[in-house]
């Protein structure tokens, strides 16, 4: 294991032993639902927006360290972006995840999620948050906000 792959690991196993924004919304304008049947990782997406802004991000849910991870890295990064922004964060990842984009296309903080392109069985349990996040965004935009899939 190179001396990257072990500190991407690291990131990984922290952010699910102690999880960023892991915490129900008590305000949030938009909740979204994701579940991956394949493994039983499931995860409601809270948001709020501030017109087109998202203003705060949060999270809860049980699944294995990656979906987690994945989960409390992705509502760190979207806070303060954009709708467009948020989407292109969620297709850059799911790129990645994917092996489609290369890892210098890529924001540092991402780039920790870079071998589950290798384990395809992994794929859904790294992306089932950003899934959820595109979700939620066209549920929000659509005037549905509030809406639990």
């Amino acid at each position: 294991m190179t001396d990257t792959s072990a500190l991407y690991q690291e990131v990984i196993l922290d952010h699910n032993r102690r999880p960023r924004n892991f915490s129900v919304m008590a305000d949030a304008t938009v909740e979204e639902r994701g579940v991956n049947p394949l493994c039983g990782d499931e995860l409601t997406l809270y948001l709020r927006m501030d017109g087109d802004r998202i203003a705060d991000a949060s999270f809860q849910g049980s699944g294995c360290a990656i979906s987690r991870a994945s989960a409390s890295m992705m509502t760190s990064l979207v806070k303060g972006k954009t709708r467009a922004e948020a989407d292109v964060l969620v297709e850059q990842f799911r790129g990645l995840a994917t092996g489609r984009t290369a890892m210098d296309d890529l924001p540092p903080a991402l780039r920790a999620f870079a071998g589950v392109a290798r384990l395809p069985q992994r794929v859904k349990c790294a992306v089932l948050a950003w899934h959820t996040l595109h979700s939620a965004l066209a549920e929000g935009a659509g005037g549905a906000e509030g809406a639990e899939r």
